[in-house]
């Protein structure tokens, strides 16, 4: 099965949970980080767009899907150069990745999204990334997303990664 696939099944049922008003699950908010996860969490750095920020958005249901609505300070971000950190989720094969997602924790399964999609970045490249289980950091201009078929709120588009 594509990951994208597998993405939008987890983020589906995700959306469906939050319909129903259940309490949250692996897959939803900004992430859990484990606490016996060999990485440590993400520091706050003044560089990097805040994963605190960006898990601000709520969402509401209207016609069988989730609408997400944005606080001023996220939508002030929308089409600007910003810094990203994350950990990398790949969406393709190989070790240098062009397209990926970047999430505020580092996944513990290879089939699951590791937080709901205010918690999660989709990135594209100029130039390829290698594949690292630390976090990355990426530059590039952010869109904030409204209506995405895949029920992501943010992507990043013409990223470099840097450090």
């Amino acid at each position: 099965m594509k990951f994208k696939t597998v993405l939008a099944l987890c983020l589906a049922a995700s959306a469906a949970a939050a319909i129903a008003q259940t309490p949250p699950v692996m897959g939803q908010g900004p992430g859990y980080h484990d606490p016996r996860s060999p990485f440590k969490p993400l520091e706050e750095r003044a560089d990097i767009v805040s994963w605190k920020l960006l898990s601000q958005v709520t969402a509401r249901a209207e016609k069988k899907k989730l609408v997400p609505t944005f606080p001023a300070a996220v939508q002030a971000l929308d089409r600007k150069t910003v810094r990203v950190q994350g950990f990398m989720t790949p969406l393709e094969a190989g070790d240098k990745q062009q397209h990926f997602l970047l999430s505020s924790v580092p996944t513990s399964c290879s089939f699951c999204v590791p937080a709901g999609p205010e918690g999660m970045v989709e990135v594209r490249t100029k130039k390829p990334v290698r594949y690292t289980l630390e976090p990355v950091v990426v530059e590039g201009t952010l869109a904030v997303l409204t209506d995405d078929p895949y029920g992501l709120y943010y992507r990043v588009e013409d990223g470099l990664a840097v450090n």
